[in-house]
Formats: structure tokens, C-alpha cells, sequence
């Protein structure tokens, strides 16, 4: 078994990392429009440097890691040589705002499509990852797929027309909890805390309370109420979050994600 990645950027290496930690390295193939990014991943990771082309014909599972906007570029000098395969293989995107019937579409023929929408976590082992598969995936190429992929955290399956609204929870809200992160750090930075130490303190907080959540499978709500003695300095901060509205923003950020990728979508 052969896996190939097509676009080693944040996306792109991040789901190489975790898939040299599931199976061998030396069975991955990795490319990139800027050769030397491919060959620093493929040294750190123990995996081989090779063209589009080669990927394309000699791998069984090829993930597609460039952007959006150069997808259709990148995947019309390919279409002669997947439609000349005689083996087995199944597409891996993981451009945002792309269809399975748009890359159908862009790569020549209905082959089988695993959509995916990770975050750069994967990388650690601990992403949230969202698929959907399209009809003409086996079993067994899902399986392959979600094994590949074992080591970089959680895979959640859904339909195809909610992509958009796990991507702008999962893939786009690292991004807000890093601001949410920074906030804290710089308000204990205002109160006298060292910069390293406050944000060692709020990182590995989200992280506790994240890990607790997916544990006890408690509401958020509960493990909020938990925090907050009467009268004490939590529920005065979250009063403050509150007046500010703070949950009101982060509902606001995801919508707004989510109408840029169905935007993204039209614009296909």
C-alpha cells in the first residue's frame, strides 16, 4: 500500500505527520510546488520526495492538499494517468468549499472521493477531523483511509452538506482558541504573570477542560457551572464574558466561516 500527498503545507504535512506515525514511512510519497518544503518533511519524517505524476500512478491512496483556488490546475495534467489506472485508488481531498462532484469533476472521472476537513492538531495526535465518502468508495478504501489517519486524533464522519459547518467549528476554531489563548495569556501578563507561564497556563487549561469534556461527555454548561462558586471571582468573569458578548462573537466567527464556504462553493 502506497500513500501520496500532493501539497505538503499546513494541511498537507500536518495529515503526513500523523500518517508516518500509523503506517511505514517508506511507503509515503510526499510533493509539493516548493520541492525543498517536500524533501525537509520527507527527511523528518523518513518518507521519499516524488512528482504529481508519479503519485498519481503508482499510489493507492493520494491525498490532495493544495489550496482550493489551484486544485483544478493542478489536477487537469493528472487526468490521463488516472484514467490509464489499472489499480485500485481513492482521492483524498482536503480543500475547503470543494465538492465531491466539483473534484470528480476536476480530476476527469467519478473515482472514489474521501472529503476531509482536518485541523493542523493532526499533527500531535490530538485533531478533529470531519469525512464523507462518496459512493464509489469500497469498505475497504474507507478503512484504509481512517487507519492512514489513526494517529492524528479524533474522525468524525458526516454528510457532505454539513462540511462547511464542522470545517468553521473544528478546522477554522484552532484559530479562534488561539485567540481566545492569547487573550487569557495577555490578561495574565496585565495581572503580573510571566509571558511563558501565562500562556503555558491557558494552553494547557483549554486542554484540560477540552480532555474533560470529551471524557464525561458532560455539557459545557455543567462543567461551566462547576467552576462557578456563588459569589466568586469565576462567575464574576463570566459575567464579564457575558456583557461583552463573548458567546455571541464565537457564534458569529462560525457563521461567518460557514457562508464563506458556501461562497467558496458558488465560486467553483
Amino acid at each position: 500500500m502506497k500513500y501520496g500527498f500532493i501539497g505538503t503545507g499546513n494541511m498537507g504535512g500536518a495529515l503526513a505527520t500523523a500518517c508516518a506515525k500509523a503506517v511505514e514511512p517508506e511507503s509515503i510519497l510526499l510533493s509539493n510546488r516548493s520541492p525543498e518544503k517536500a524533501r525537509a518533511l520527507a527527511e523528518k519524517l523518513g518518507a521519499s520526495c516524488a512528482d504529481n505524476e508519479t503519485i498519481a500512478r503508482d499510489c493507492d491512496v493520494i491525498f490532495l492538499g493544495v489550496k482550493p483556488q489551484t486544485m483544478s490546475r493542478m489536477l487537469q495534467p493528472l487526468q490521463p494517468i488516472l484514467a490509464g489506472r489499472r489499480t485500485p485508488f481513492v482521492l483524498v481531498s482536503m480543500a475547503a468549499g470543494v465538492t465531491i462532484e466539483a473534484l470528480q469533476a476536476m480530476a476527469g472521472g467519478c473515482y472514489p472521493v474521501l472529503r476531509v476537513m482536518p485541523n493542523t492538531a493532526c499533527a500531535v495526535g490530538a485533531g478533529m477531523t470531519t469525512y464523507t465518502c462518496s459512493p464509489e468508495v469500497t469498505d475497504s478504501q474507507r478503512q484504509t483511509v481512517l487507519d492512514s489517519l489513526s494517529a492524528s486524533g479524533l474522525l468524525e464522519e458526516i454528510e457532505e452538506n454539513l462540511m462547511g459547518a464542522g470545517s468553521a467549528v473544528a478546522g477554522c476554531g484552532g484559530a479562534y482558541a488561539c485567540l481566545f489563548m492569547e487573550g487569557l495569556a495577555d490578561g495574565g501578563v496585565l495581572c503580573g504573570l510571566p509571558r511563558k507561564k501565562a500562556q503555558r497556563m491557558a494552553a494547557q487549561m483549554l486542554l484540560g477542560i477540552a480532555t474533560q469534556a470529551l471524557s464525561t461527555n458532560e455539557h459545557t454548561g455543567a462543567l461551566k457551572d462547576a467552576v462557578c462558586s456563588p459569589g466568586g471571582s469565576t462567575i464574576a468573569g463570566v459575567r464579564k464574558l457575558e456583557s461583552l458578548s463573548f458567546r455571541s462573537a464565537a457564534m458569529e466567527a462560525v457563521i461567518a466561516a460557514w457562508e464563506r464556504d458556501k461562497e467558496m462553493q458558488r465560486q467553483k
